[in-house]
C-alpha cells in the first residue's frame, strides 16, 4: 500500500482533470442543457482546445518534476521546506517569532561601547582608560562574523588590589556572560593541567570532562579568566596555546574537541609591577607606545613569549592612590561587615580609618593592597561585629579611637537623623 501511495501522488492532477470533466456533465444535466446547446458550445470553443491542451501538459509535467526533485533534495537534507510545502518550525512552532528571535541576537552582537564602559568606570575604581580601551574592543570583536580563534584573549597587569580580577567579573555580569574562574596558583605542577582538561583513559578522574572543557562545552560563550597566569606551569601554557590558535582545546579522557571561538580569555598577572607602573605614569597619553613597553617589560621578567604573542591586548592598572584607595577601602570594609549579615551605617565609616589605610598603603607601596590592609582591619573588629549581630542589631558604624577600631551599634532613628541632617 505505502509503494502507491507515490504513484497516486503523481496522478493526482490526471485525477483532478477526470474530476473537472465529471463535474462540468453533472452541472449540465442539472441546468437540464440539451447536447444540441452543448454540441453548440464546444463547435465555439473548438479554437481554443489546443492551447489549453498545451497549458494543461506543461503543467502537468512541471507538476511531476517539481515534486521529484522536490523528494530527493529533502531525503539528502538540502532542500527547507517552505513555500508550497509546509515548513515543520511553520506546523510545530510560530516560525516569524523564531526568526526575530535570531535576528534580535545578531543586533546584539552589536554592543553599545559608551554604555558598557560607563557601567564598568562606575563599578571600578581608579581605571577609566582601561574600563573605555576595554568596551570599544569588545565592540569591535564581537562585531567580526567570521573568526577561527576566540572573541579576545586580553592580559590585565599592574600592582595588586588595582581591580583587575574585579574588571574581568564585572565585564562577564555587564555583558550577561557566564564566568568560568580559575585560579593559577593551583596549576604550578605539570599534573594540573588534567583538572583543566581532564585526564587521559585509563587515569584517575578520566570518567570526567575537565573543568574548563566541561564549562565551555556547557557554556561556549563564558569569559574564562585565568588569574595570576605567570604562575601556571609551563604544560598547562602549552594547552591553552591551541585554544587560543586553533580555536577549540581537546579533552583528554574522549578526544572531544571543545570549541573556544565564542569564549573570551582574560588573563591577570601581578609581574613585573613596578616597570608597569613606571610605564603606566610616564605614558598615561601614548596607549600604543604604553602597551609596547608593556610587553617587552614582561618579556623581560619571564613571561612566556609564546604566550605574549598571542594576546590581542595588553592593559595596564594603575596603582590606586589618594581618594580612589580610600573608596576602594571603603567598598571593603561594607564588603566585609555584609558578611556578618550587618549593615554598614550611612556616614558609619570614621574618616581617621580610612587615612589610616591610606598612610600604610603610602608606606607599603606596592607591597600591600587595599584588600590586605582591610583584613587587618577585620581582625580588630570581627569581635564587636559578632556581638552586635548577636544582640540583634542590623546596622553598625565604625569607630577609630585610641585603642584601636570597635563596631558600635547603630541605631535606625539615628541613622535617619544623621541623613536628615546632611
Amino acid at each position: 500500500m505505502k509503494a502507491l501511495l507515490p504513484m497516486l501522488n503523481r496522478l493526482m492532477p490526471v485525477m483532478m482533470v477526470v474530476f473537472l470533466v465529471l463535474a462540468s456533465l453533472q452541472a449540465a444535466l442539472a441546468l437540464h442543457l440539451s447536447f444540441g446547446a452543448i454540441e453548440h458550445f464546444l463547435q465555439w470553443a473548438e479554437a481554443s482546445y489546443l492551447p489549453l491542451a498545451g497549458i494543461g501538459a506543461l503543467l502537468t509535467v512541471s507538476g511531476l518534476l517539481f515534486e521529484t526533485r522536490a523528494e530527493k533534495l529533502a531525503r539528502k537534507g538540502l532542500r527547507r521546506r517552505k513555500g508550497f510545502i509546509m515548513d515543520v518550525l511553520a506546523r510545530l512552532t510560530n516560525r516569524n517569532a523564531l526568526e526575530e528571535l535570531m535576528a534580535r541576537e545578531q543586533k546584539e552582537n552589536v554592543i553599545d561601547a559608551d554604555e558598557l564602559a560607563a557601567s564598568l568606570r562606575a563599578r571600578v575604581i581608579g581605571q577609566d582608560q582601561v574600563c573605555e580601551d576595554i568596551a570599544q574592543q569588545m565592540r569591535r570583536r564581537l562585531a567580526l562574523q567570521v573568526r577561527g580563534k576566540p572573541v579576545g584573549i586580553f592580559l590585565f597587569a599592574g600592582p595588586p588590589g588595582t581591580g583587575k580580577t574585579y574588571l574581568a567579573k564585572q565585564i562577564a555580569r555587564q555583558m550577561d556572560r557566564p564566568l568560568l574562574h580559575f585560579d593559577m596558583t593551583q596549576m604550578s605542577s605539570p599534573h594540573a593541567a588534567t583538572q583543566l582538561f581532564g585526564s587521559p583513559k585509563g587515569y584517575v578522574g578520566s570518567d570526567t570532562f575537565g573543568k574548563l572543557t566541561g564549562g565551555l562545552q556547557e557554556k561556549p560563550d563564558a569569559v574564562v579568566l585565568l588569574d595570576e597566569i605567570e604562575k601556571a606551569h609551563p604544560d598547562v601554557f602549552k594547552k591553552f596555546l591551541t585554544a587560543w590558535n586553533d580555536g577549540h582545546i581537546t579533552e583528554a579522557s574522549t578526544g572531544t574537541q571543545v570549541s573556544t571561538t565564542r569564549a573570551i580569555f582574560m588573563l591577570t598577572s601581578n609581574i613585573a609591577t613596578d616597570e608597569l607602573t613606571e610605564i603606566a605614569d610616564r605614558l598615561a597619553e601614548d596607549p600604543d607606545r604604553m602597551r609596547a613597553e608593556s610587553t617587552e617589560a614582561l618579556r623581560k621578567a619571564g613571561f612566556a613569549p609564546e604566550v605574549l604573542n598571542r594576546l590581542d591586548r595588553i592593559f595596564v592598572f594603575r596603582r590606586l592612590l589618594g581618594l580612589d584607595l580610600a573608596r576602594v577601602a571603603a567598598l571593603e570594609i561594607e564588603t566585609m561587615i555584609d558578611s556578618y549579615g550587618l549593615r554598614v551605617e550611612p556616614g558609619g565609616i570614621d574618616p581617621a580609618l580610612l587615612f589610616q589605610v591610606m598612610q600604610r598603603q603610602q608606606k607599603l607601596g606596592a607591597g600591600a593592597s587595599a584588600r590586605d590592609l582591610v583584613r587587618s582591619i577585620e581582625d580588630m573588629v570581627s569581635e564587636s561585629l559578632i556581638t552586635a549581630r548577636q544582640n540583634g542589631g542590623k546596622m553598625v558604624r565604625l569607630v577609630s579611637g585610641e585603642g584601636g577600631v570597635t563596631a558600635e551599634v547603630a541605631n535606625d532613628t539615628e541613622s535617619m537623623r544623621a541623613r536628615m541632617s546632611r
